[in-house]
Parts: C-alpha cells; sequence; structure tokens
C-alpha cells in the first residue's frame, strides 16, 4: 500500500504568550485537502491568534506547525515563501487605496512569482469573472461597496492557488446586507475543493460550510466535530454556554453579551 500523504496543516501543542497570558495553550488541530474547518469561540479565545500564527505573522512561543508535512515554525525557514503558500484574508480587507481591482490582484503574481502581466491578467479576469467583478477591474476600491471589496481581496489570496486558504471574520466589518454576497463566494470555493479555515461568528454560515467545527475556548480547542453535533448537539456546557449567548444576541432576547470575533 502507497504511504497516504500528510495532512495540509498540522499544529501540534502550538502555544502563544502575550504580555504573560496563554493566548494559544497546547492547541492541536489537523485539516485533511479539501477540508473546511471553521472556528468558533468568543472574544480572545485564540481564533485570529492562531490565523496568524500558521501564516507565520506571528511566532508561536512552543509547539511546531506543519504544511504539507514540513515544519514551518522552523526558526530557519524562509517565512514569505511559506506565505506564498498560504492565502489569508482579514476582516478590513487591506486592499491598496491607489491601485485599481486589476492591480491589486496582480501586484503580488507579477513582483512576487514574476508572471508576465499578460499572464497576471488573465488569471485575475478568470477569478474575477468568478466571483461576478468583472466589469469593476478598473475601478479603485473605495468605489466598491465593502461586500465588493472583501471579494476583491479573496481574488487577490486565491489568484497564487494557495494550498491553504485562512479566512479571518471576513464578514464582520459588512453591513449586514453584504454579508450574503460574501458567503455566496465563500460557499462556492467550498464546492471547488478550496482547503479553508475559517473563523466566524456567522453560526448559520458555519452549518452550512463547514466540514469540522472546532470550538475554542481558553486558548485550546475544547470541542469539535461535524457542524451537526457541535452546533446541533454540543457535549459540553462552555460551547453548549456560548451557542446560548450567540443566539440571544442573535434574536435581541433580554441578557445576551455580543460575542465578537477573536
Amino acid at each position: 500500500m502507497s504511504e497516504q500523504p500528510p495532512p495540509v496543516l498540522e499544529c501540534r501543542s502550538v502555544r502563544k504568550v502575550f504580555r504573560g497570558t496563554a493566548v494559544l495553550d497546547g492547541l492541536n488541530l489537523t485539516v485533511a485537502e479539501h477540508d473546511v474547518v471553521v472556528l468558533i469561540g468568543a472574544s480572545g479565545s485564540g481564533k485570529s491568534t492562531l490565523l496568524r500564527c500558521i501564516n507565520l505573522l506571528e511566532t508561536v512561543d512552543d509547539g511546531d506547525i506543519l504544511l504539507d508535512g514540513e515544519e514551518i515554525t522552523d526558526p530557519r525557514i524562509n517565512a514569505d515563501k511559506v506565505r506564498q503558500r498560504i492565502g489569508i484574508v482579514f476582516q478590513a480587507f487591506n486592499l491598496f487605496p491607489h491601485l485599481s481591482v486589476l492591480d491589486n490582484i496582480t501586484l503580488a503574481p507579477r513582483r512576487v512569482h514574476k508572471r508576465s502581466k499578460a499572464e497576471a491578467e488573465e488569471q485575475a479576469y478568470a477569478w474575477l469573472d468568478r466571483v461576478g467583478l468583472r466589469s469593476h477591474a478598473r475601478e479603485y476600491p473605495d468605489r466598491l461597496s465593502g461586500g465588493q471589496q472583501q471579494r476583491v481581496a479573496i481574488v487577490r489570496a486565491l489568484v497564487n492557488n494557495p494550498r491553504l486558504l485562512l479566512l479571518d471574520e471576513v464578514t464582520s466589518a459588512l453591513d449586514p446586507q453584504l454579508v450574503g454576497e460574501v458567503l455566496a463566494t465563500i460557499r462556492d470555493l467550498r464546492e471547488a475543493g478550496t482547503t479553508m479555515i475559517i473563523a466566524t461568528h456567522e453560526m448559520s454560515f458555519a452549518r452550512r460550510v463547514a466540514d469540522r467545527v472546532c470550538f475554542l475556548d481558553g486558548g485550546s480547542i475544547v470541542e469539535e466535530g461535524p457542524p451537526e453535533q457541535v452546533l446541533g448537539d454540543p457535549q459540553l456546557p462552555r460551547t453548549r454556554a456560548f451557542l446560548q449567548q450567540v443566539t440571544s444576541l442573535r434574536d435581541g432576547s433580554p441578557g445576551g453579551t455580543a460575542v465578537p470575533g477573536a
């Protein structure tokens, strides 16, 4: 029998400390190819920190992170080359305001990957077609809605064909009426087999898109499983309390407190 390929991502006992507090505390996570893993949890649970550690925007204090079996947290690793294999999208879009949509998308392929202008633009237009924004290719970001800007940011992360796409609360900065178009784009990526880790506070979206939901609390994954189990029949009191809090906030029930992303 041939050996199974390694998972796309492995986090082994990852620990990250800020100002004496462990934001990630022995966290373990495995993501196979084509998996969509959704991270949920209250503010401070470590969701965003985990994504930043995976993309090497933060250094881990202990433990290992492996990408396709290669330890990327080794200090000798070339972080820029690793980031070429991992796309990340933040809630704040982070588009360059002085560049057009097309130039935002083609900047890295041309500067980093040394692709020709024609090749980079061909790929950019193909992705813009997929998200319904080809007609906006020559626009500047401030002429776009928030939902359109976020879809451009997703295209920019995908145009280099990353092994893994990280999405950090990508709907948090959007008006409610714009959320749907971004979530539809992510659902399309899931259907196409894109390997993703998504931090979100949108429980209904998590239920629809996730292969596995991971509930973070105190810097660790304390419960994980299929969305119907974690979101519909959670086993731990901590998970149930969090979901009740989110439901109270959504329904406007008294006593609910905001549960922003972490």
